[in-house]
């Protein structure tokens, strides 16, 4: 069966009913749907670089005119290319402290500040909160993902897709 744009969208806004989702999830993926979720997302940006994957909500790995690959927020804000860790890039506030981890953990639970931090990461261009990690202090921001597109590009010529 194949879904409806409609359906597709609602589900790229965090809109879609349980049910309907649940039904989504165990239903065989269409062979298209990449292309149309990336078009619906495609369509609720404003800048014209070309959406290639949706790395998290809000940061897009999209294509420039001049064929560099880049990491790139909601709002516009480019974070530098997709081989380095856009982390480096944002706005960081660490929750490394007694008094800025009770904004988080109360009572006898709460981590020792000297072994655990909590790292905010922003866009410097709109301010949105991009990412939560938990790290030890001095311990450098985690590079959550790599993609390799010469072998997904290779893997979709193979499948006709």
């Amino acid at each position: 069966m194949a879904w409806s744009n409609d359906i597709l969208k609602k589900l790229v806004e965090g809109d879609l009913d349980s049910q309907a989702l649940l039904e989504l999830q165990r239903a065989p993926k269409d062979e298209d749907r990449l292309d149309r979720v990336l078009a619906i997302e495609q369509e609720r940006v404003s800048w014209n670089d070309k959406i290639i994957l949706v790395l998290q909500e809000h940061l897009y790995i999209v294509g420039k005119p001049n064929g560099d690959r880049l990491v790139k927020c909601t709002c516009g804000y480019e974070f530098g290319p997709y081989t380095e860790n856009w982390k480096e890039n944002a706005l960081v506030y660490a929750l490394d402290t007694d008094e800025k981890l009770e904004e988080v953990y109360r009572g006898p639970r709460k981590p020792d500040p000297d072994w655990f931090q909590l790292r905010e990461y922003y866009c410097p261009g709109c301010g949105t909160q991009l990412e939560v990690e938990s790290a030890i202090p001095g311990y450098p921001p985690v590079f959550d993902f790599l993609p390799d597109f010469e072998a997904w590009e290779e893997r979709r010529k193979l499948l006709n897709l």
